[in-house]
């Protein structure tokens, strides 16, 4: 069974900073590209940030000055150090392994103003 397991989330306050980890295997880390897409209630699933094999980082225009997307291969995990955030941040937050269409069960981020 593919596991991507997501952490980090949680409750912060509009400027406040978290970082989401996501841990999967070597088998999977080291042959994907790797993403963090985000889901509010009512809104389509959307990409925040994408990391490349080699480092290669892309983010959104929402999102961009304020998140980093990097990725740890001794460690097999991906992570987005998410800082000054906005109300509109807030959304389910889902990391997914982009060549193999692997997801993980999301991690909830809930920024109040």
């Amino acid at each position: 069974q593919v596991q991507l397991v997501e952490s980090g989330g949680g409750l912060v306050q509009a400027g406040g900073s978290l970082r989401l980890s996501c841990a999967t295997s070597g088998s999977i880390f080291s042959i994907n590209p790797m993403g963090w897409y985000r889901q509010a209630p009512g809104k389509e699933r959307e990409l925040v940030a994408a990391i490349s094999i080699g480092g290669s980082t892309y983010c959104a225009d929402s999102v961009k000055g304020r998140f980093t997307i990097s990725r740890d291969n001794a460690e097999n995990t991906v992570y987005l150090q998410m800082n000054s955030l906005k109300f509109e941040d807030t959304a389910m937050y889902y990391c997914a392994a982009l060549l193999q269409d692997y997801w993980g069960q999301g991690t909830q981020v809930t920024v109040s103003s």
